[in-house]
């Protein structure tokens, strides 16, 4: 397009585009503010943010184990962990009841910040969350579809568990983002802030409606309460069967998003800008996309819906070591577990003996902050 003549001259008046450098600059959020050379004393910070991280998610353990509606000293936890304990109470309450509990909080807690850092790169948006995107809701609403029509289709509860439950949360977390990806991007000009967010509202809408027709037409009340853990998200019926799946992927997809680290720092270069270099960012994106729903799918079958975890969590890593992911992602996952682990304890605690869903507190915490980002965003936006 060609610029507008400057009055009393024959050149061209540079273009809007042209003239603001931070439209080819990545996102002022995904910056890192360490800049990015290794230097010696930046590799010493990142080891120490790492070291603190491990000893935060340890102690957060250790209270996870020791506190709730039964107190059991920090010695005879760490008694029962060695094996060196005789039987007693307190060694079932803490390796049968708690420590799974923590173990599975642990593992989901890091996913869903681990999800919410590659969501928001993928749509270059710092509000991309796999609760807000609607990602969650689909996961829930496909988990919710297979334990109230389970019954009728012949599915035993065990191959639910193992099988169906993961299956059916994937396939809705995948067509919900799917869903929103599409709404978001019909309007054309990119993942504005304001249309990425109405998309993944109104799919979560669209999910819950279907969500309370599947629960109003089961046969069963039995249902209401399974059906109101997976609204809500908890941990509270974890299980040692229920770990390997949900750790496994774990695994598995943050060692291969590690791998994809480069790729997706292309990404917040922009679309240009990573095509230049080299990036297919079409069949990339789709490709983490697929992955992202995936380990969302596995999760939520074993949490429920935990909401703003993937919204909060990767902010404050980024403060901390900036916006590489090679360096970021394995901070995200230390900092989620930490997260979900200490909000979790304080599920139990808070009202003990009476124990609140988790998904409750992550909202009441996730919430305000949510509305600080987006004030922030307006703010800079209008700077």
């Amino acid at each position: 397009m060609k610029g507008l003549l400057l009055p009393g001259s024959g050149r061209p008046r540079p273009s809007r585009w042209s003239r603001d450098p931070r439209r080819s600059r990545p996102p002022r959020w995904s910056r890192d503010p360490a800049g990015a050379a290794p230097a010696r004393g930046r590799r010493l910070a990142y080891a120490t943010v790492v070291t603190a991280l491990c000893a935060a998610l340890a102690a957060a353990v250790v209270a996870g184990l020791a506190l709730g509606s039964v107190r059991i000293p920090a010695a005879d936890v760490l008694e029962i962990l060695s094996g060196r304990a005789q039987p007693s109470p307190f060694r079932t309450i803490v390796l049968d009841v708690r420590l799974p509990r923590v173990l599975l909080g642990a593992a989901v807690g890091a996913g869903l910040a681990v999800i919410g850092t590659v969501l928001q790169a993928l749509v270059r948006n710092p509000l991309a969350d796999p609760f807000l995107l609607g990602v969650s809701s689909g996961a829930s609403a496909g988990a919710v579809a297979v334990i109230v029509l389970g019954s009728v289709f012949g599915l035993g509860a065990g191959l639910a568990t193992t099988v169906t439950l993961p299956a059916a949360a994937f396939a809705g977390a995948l067509l919900s983002l799917l869903a929103v990806y599409t709404l978001a991007r019909s309007g054309g000009g990119g993942f504005a802030t304001g249309r990425l967010i109405l998309a993944g509202v109104a799919v979560s809408y669209i999910l819950s409606a279907l969500t309370s027709l599947i629960l109003i037409t089961a046969d069963s009340a039995d249902h209401l309460k399974e059906v109101l853990y997976w609204t809500l998200g908890g941990l509270g019926s974890a299980r040692w069967d229920m770990l390997a799946l949900p750790g496994a992927a774990l695994l598995a997809g943050t060692a291969l998003l590690l791998a994809l680290a480069r790729p997706l720092d292309l990404l917040l270069m922009g679309e240009e800008g990573a095509t230049v270099l080299g990036l297919d960012t079409a069949r990339f994106r789709a490709a983490v996309f697929v992955l992202a729903s995936l380990l969302t799918g596995v999760l939520v079958a074993y949490s429920g819906a935990i909401g703003f975890v993937g919204l909060m969590v990767p902010h404050a890593a980024r403060m901390l070591v900036g916006a590489a992911h090679r360096a970021l992602l394995p901070v995200v996952a230390l900092l989620g577990a930490v997260f979900l682990v200490a909000a979790d304890l304080a599920a139990r605690t808070v009202a003990a003996p009476q124990d609140i869903p988790v998904g409750v507190l992550t909202a009441l915490t996730g919430g305000p902050f949510f509305l600080w980002m987006l004030r922030r965003n307006r703010t800079e936006a209008t700077a």
